[in-house]
């Protein structure tokens, strides 16, 4: 692990940006094998996988859809309220569609949980799950997502879209945040 700061000590860069777009890359050649190269709606939980989504999307190539969710779970803090709540919800009906939920993390693995069963209910031809980070040690429910770009330890991450308070979704790497 870096001892890089980005210009504040109590960030430590714990998945650098090349690593990070060069599993993304892998990542979307996974899905395409297993799902095909036809349409794919791809449903991006709001706010923190957007730019993971982005890249994701550009390396899918073929038809894409983008759709996205509203959800809060953390409400301000670095833990799980575990408590999920949807903010905004879809603009289209996804009824027939190959679905991919893209998640910036999964965490206690209940937003995962409680999506997947919320979109299965809409009627997809399927549902299919990729998140960026997983953290294994602080899960509640038993959930693995069907793609995992990195498997990570049980600390706070930022950065790639994963914030604090609103702030360093704008870093490039994934770090570490030490109060």
């Amino acid at each position: 692990m870096s001892a890089i700061s980005h210009g504040d000590p109590n960030i430590r860069v714990l998945i650098p940006e090349e690593r990070i777009q060069a599993r993304v890359q892998e990542l979307a050649s996974e899905i395409r094998a297993e799902i095909g190269h036809g349409p794919i709606t791809c449903i991006g939980v709001l706010k923190g996988s957007f730019i993971f989504m982005a890249d994701l999307v550009r390396a899918l190539g073929g038809p894409v859809r983008c759709e996205f969710l509203g959800v809060s779970s953390y409400h301000g803090g670095t833990r799980s309220t575990g408590v999920v709540r949807i903010s905004e919800d879809l603009r289209h009906p996804i009824e027939g569609h190959h679905c991919l939920l893209v998640e910036d993390i999964v965490d206690t693995g209940l937003t995962m949980d409680y999506l997947r069963h919320f979109l299965e209910g809409r009627k997809p031809a399927s549902v299919r799950t990729v998140a960026l980070l997983d953290k294994p040690g602080h899960r509640e429910v038993e959930i693995t997502a069907d793609h995992v770009g990195f498997t990570i330890p049980d600390e706070f991450v930022v950065g790639y879209g994963l914030d604090l308070g609103e702030l360093y979704r704008n870093l490039p790497f994934i770090a570490v945040y030490t109060p």
